[in-house]
């Protein structure tokens, strides 16, 4: 008999060129690229193409332009942002907009859906807040353009830099829940803007992509950097979960989480993230991970992506209820990698289940 296993913990369900997470080594691979050579150093529109290489036929050797003009394109279907959907959440606008598109496996298909979150949030946010969307600029790189669409001012080179290396940072990591989930559907042909979406609606379960925005609400609790480890111990003792720590594949530092540091430092360095923030989060960091481990010493619970990409997020002016989305924009890139390489190697994704309900009475 086949052992069913609850999560699927350790199944392989996939054969991929695109990423591998090494969650003993700390380690994140993309296409033959660790996180360190990428982050920071290569642009997220480079990095975009490095996982479609091999996906599309006609795949430019610069994606900046294409991105720019797709960009543009999803710009169109901001219009349909009326009364009713500004009244949504971000990730319900977010949603609406991208079940607009058409679908389909073409690359301008893709350019659109790739694009499509930055437009979509930039625009959510600021309909929320009574404001006019602002249409791209299809001249600038992708994260410089969400944040000029979001606050209708040109970002900082030093603010640009900090979102495209989280762009980058998060753009792919494995079968995922949304990874996945967006595999399952590409594996019935249903087309790229099926599986997207489908990626987007497994992201938006807070056991997955909804956990940074608690991140900023555990450190505006936490008034100063000597009262961090006395009001984590109260989080605890309510039954609160310690969230930007843990992670169901890394037994040690999740390397993203360096990453997103090194950015967040060279953001105080341009004078963009306040000090005593920083200093404030790493008390909580440290206090944390000493509570953790003295209340679990059989587990692994170090620093996630979650944790970083909050003081990031923040510093750069987004609302903690965009976090998610502004994720999306950065895996939906992964999400449609994954979705051609499922189409071309896979087969139809049907696990088998084990019936523990009562038996029919003949």
């Amino acid at each position: 008999m086949i052992e069913a296993i609850d999560g699927l913990e350790n199944v392989i369900a996939a054969h991929t060129l695109l990423s591998e997470v090494d969650g003993d080594a700390g380690r994140l691979v993309i296409r033959g690229h660790s996180l360190a050579d990428l982050a920071g150093v290569r642009a997220f529109e480079w990095t975009m193409r490095l996982l479609w290489e091999g996906h599309f036929e006609d795949l430019p050797d610069d994606l900046a332009a294409p991105l720019g003009r797709a960009r543009a394109e999803a710009f169109e279907e901001v219009a349909a942002l009326d009364t009713h959907l500004s009244d949504m959440t971000t990730m319900e606008i977010v949603r609406a907009l991208l079940a607009r598109l058409a679908d389909g496996d073409a690359l301008s298909t893709a350019l659109r859906l790739a694009a499509a979150p930055a437009v979509f949030t930039a625009a959510a946010v600021r309909a929320q807040k009574g404001q006019a969307p602002i249409a791209p600029d299809v001249r600038l790189g992708h994260a410089a353009d969400l944040l000029r669409m979001l606050r209708g001012a040109p970002a900082s080179d030093a603010e640009a830099r900090a979102l495209d290396t989280y762009l980058v940072t998060v753009i792919d990591h494995g079968l995922n829940a949304s990874t996945f989930a967006a595999r399952v559907v590409a594996s019935t042909h249903a087309g790229l803007a099926s599986a997207v979406i489908a990626g987007l609606c497994a992201l938006k379960g807070p056991l997955h992509g909804g956990a940074p925005g608690p991140v900023i609400e555990m450190l505006n609790g936490v008034t100063a950097p000597e009262e961090a480890r006395a009001w984590l111990e109260g989080a605890l003792a309510r039954g609160d979960r310690l969230m930007g720590f843990g992670h169901r594949v890394y037994r040690v530092r999740d390397p993203r989480a360096d990453a997103l540091k090194a950015a967040v430092k060279r953001l105080l360095t341009a004078q963009k993230v306040p000090p005593g923030r920083l200093r404030l989060a790493e008390a909580v960091e440290s206090a944390a991970l000493t509570i953790l481990a003295e209340r679990k010493p059989g587990r692994s619970l170090a620093t996630n992506v979650e944790f970083y990409t909050a003081l990031l997020l923040e510093a750069l002016g987004l609302p903690p209820e965009a976090f998610t989305c502004t994720f999306a924009a950065g895996r939906a890139a992964g999400w449609i990698a994954h979705a051609r390489e499922q189409v071309a190697t896979g087969r139809l994704i049907r696990p088998q289940s084990r019936y523990v309900g009562p038996r029919a009475i003949d």
